[in-house]
């Protein structure tokens, strides 16, 4: 399906989507949104780290799941990007760039009331332009060295380091 809407859809489409990755030779899954809470998708994503499944996540604000924690998340990065400006951006690609990749732009975040509780969308994209475009801001935001925070396995944030010489703002 192309539309996911919650809280019909939603939940069991992003579990599918992580199950096909933890089949897949070169799993590859990066989610960005506000907040990740959901216990499923929590647990979903563990298991997918323990599969082999490399993960990035850009969270803006609340996470509930470590990252880093041996045996359990050891694939997982959690990274988060704060500046001036309040970013609502979801987009969640399940796939490797070789293999290729499907792309979802969305309302809801990875949390229970978005999942169960409201009316949410996210609609997979489908033309190859817009697959980049969404690539490229990914990419920007993992590779981000002036605004970014990355969570450790004990919960704690630090500043990533900066390899570009640029000026950063406190979070």
């Amino acid at each position: 399906a192309r539309l996911l809407v919650a809280p019909v859809r939603l939940r069991q489409a992003l579990l599918d989507l992580i199950r096909h990755e933890m089949a897949s030779e070169d799993g590859r899954i990066v989610l960005k949104a506000n907040s990740l809470g959901d216990r499923e998708l929590i647990d979903a994503l563990y298991a997918a780290s323990g599969a082999g499944v490399e993960i990035d996540l850009i969270v803006r604000g609340i996470c509930c799941l470590r990252p880093g924690v041996p045996g359990l998340s050891d694939n997982i990065r959690v990274r988060s990007i704060v500046g001036r400006f309040l970013e609502h951006s979801r987009i969640f690609r399940f796939g490797s760039l070789a293999r290729g990749a499907r792309h979802f732009i969305g309302s809801a975040d990875a949390m229970t009331r978005n999942l169960d509780g409201r009316v949410e969308v996210a609609v997979e994209v489908v033309e190859t332009e817009l697959k980049q475009r969404l690539d490229e801001i990914l990419e920007v935001n993992l590779t981000d060295d002036g605004l970014a925070w990355a969570l450790a396995a004990d919960g704690t944030w630090s500043r990533v380091p900066r390899l570009h010489g640029r000026e950063t703002h406190a979070r």
